[in-house]
């Protein structure tokens, strides 16, 4: 116990100092849509642009900005196809199939089939053109390391003189899940030259956001700053988020100084135990989080999922309301980046309320030094302090399996006299308080709370 605070303590002085990631890249926890949720590997340029125009009509007014194209973009999958099986089978001659989207470089590019405006060496700068039209920003996902199919080919690392793929591979680091890539080399020449040609090709395209798969579990901290030095070199600002968890908690002043998100947890899903587990990750990493750094909670689980995989039948969120709100406060308590994984044009009234609610949203934008109060009988009490004011925010999660007063005591917050209460799911104050608090919750609800002190 002793060591994960002496860890949480380094990581917030890489933040107070100033030695972490560029502040001016994620300041406040990024706010997106991301297509892997609804689409899994099979999203295609229609549904992406169908997913701007929502956003930018009904979102972006709201502050969301990110639109990210997730999870084998260079892998074709037809028109109304599943997820499919991800893996390619390697050929006597070596080769593999199928042949993924490749440049002559060894770097991955959009598949055209999926993706039509990337044919003829385009790329993703007409889509990523067309997300910039809008006023907001454009993402990718990428996999860590080097296609093995480049490797095979022996492709010439862009910068270097006569370094090929195969030199700059290391064969013995592998993705458990999927077999395109081998991890890089770093201590090899023309390693880092390889990543500096992606982030050169990504900042070509207008890329804003880099999601790194395969990167953060393990935690493989010499391509995480190999990635971070390509990016500090393309001249384009990139935020740059850790892919998946379990990040480990010892890695917290690495991932702080490298990277501008990481993931706390593995794939989440609408599941209530993984809200329960969500909540156990976030107090592991409690303190870490600040401008240029979040600690993730993953993918907001809200809308319509799996269209098209990745786990389950399509859907809507299987979350009661009652979860859904809970799931929606405590990603905005925390300040975890809230990436939407639903597909925004089947937003149905609940979902646009979800998302639009202005005073929910300066919790996750404004809040400061967000910090678990307590937790027990199965209540939870986490809270927040409003920036350039003495208020606080407050949620109050019921997360037993029956209806419940939930308190808070003002004391605890530092608060004294008459403390006036707004409920900012409901927009509207509730009355003035002495010592405390209490509102009977259903179970796995919540109320999101501003506390003024008179």
């Amino acid at each position: 116990m002793k060591l994960r605070y002496l860890l949480i303590l380094t990581a917030s002085l890489f933040i107070a100092t100033g030695a972490s990631a560029q502040t001016t890249v994620a300041a406040t926890p990024p706010m997106g849509w991301n297509s892997y949720n609804c689409f899994g590997s099979a999203v295609h340029e229609d549904e992406v642009k169908a997913n701007t125009d929502y956003m930018a009509k009904y979102l972006k007014p709201h502050g969301w900005e990110y639109i990210v194209v997730d999870f084998l973009w260079s892998y074709d999958n037809p028109p109304g196809s599943n997820i499919g099986n991800p893996f390619q089978k390697r050929l006597q001659d070596g080769s593999y199939i199928p042949w993924l989207t490749m440049d002559k470089w060894g770097r991955l590019t959009p598949q055209p089939n999926k993706f039509p405006s990337a044919f003829g060496g385009n790329g993703f700068k007409p889509l990523s053109d067309y997300v910039h039209a809008q006023g907001l920003k454009f993402g990718i996902h990428v996999m860590r390391g080097i296609p093995r199919q480049a490797v095979w080919a022996k492709s010439p690392i862009k910068g270097t003189n006569g370094i090929t793929a195969d030199m700059v591979a290391d064969t013995n680091s592998k993705c458990p899940w999927m077999n395109h890539m081998y991890g890089l080399d770093m201590t090899k020449p023309g390693a880092q030259e390889y990543l500096n040609s992606l982030l050169e090709l990504y900042a070509s395209w207008g890329v804003d956001f880099i999601k790194v798969d395969d990167l953060s579990r393990p935690y493989s901290a010499a391509e995480v700053e190999g990635y971070k030095k390509a990016i500090d070199l393309c001249g384009r600002p990139i935020a740059f988020s850790l892919s998946p968890g379990e990040t480990p908690v010892s890695q917290a002043a690495h991932a702080t100084k490298y990277a501008n998100m990481w993931r706390m947890a593995d794939d989440f899903w609408d599941n209530w135990k993984e809200v329960l587990h969500m909540f156990d990750y976030a107090k592991s990493w409690e303190g870490v989080g600040g401008p240029g750094h979040w600690p993730d909670c993953d993918m907001i689980q809200i809308g319509k999922l799996s269209k098209r995989g990745p786990v389950g039948v399509e859907r809507y969120s299987r979350f009661t309301e009652d979860e859904l709100y809970t799931h929606m406060t405590f990603w905005s308590i925390y300040r975890s980046p809230l990436m939407l994984g639903g597909n925004l044009p089947e937003n149905r009234d609940l979902e646009l309320k979800l998302f639009t609610n202005d005073e929910v949203l300066a919790v996750n934008q404004k809040g400061e030094n967000p910090r678990q109060l307590y937790k027990k009988n199965g209540a939870m009490v986490w809270y927040s302090h409003v920036q350039g004011s003495k208020d606080i925010y407050v949620a109050l999660f019921n997360i037993s399996d029956n209806a419940q007063n939930v308190s808070v005591d003002f004391a605890s917050l530092g608060l004294k006299g008459k403390v006036t209460i707004r409920d900012l799911w409901k927009k509207q104050n509730i009355g003035r308080f002495s010592k405390s608090y209490q509102q009977n919750i259903n179970l796995h609800g919540t109320a999101l709370l501003r506390l003024s002190a008179q």
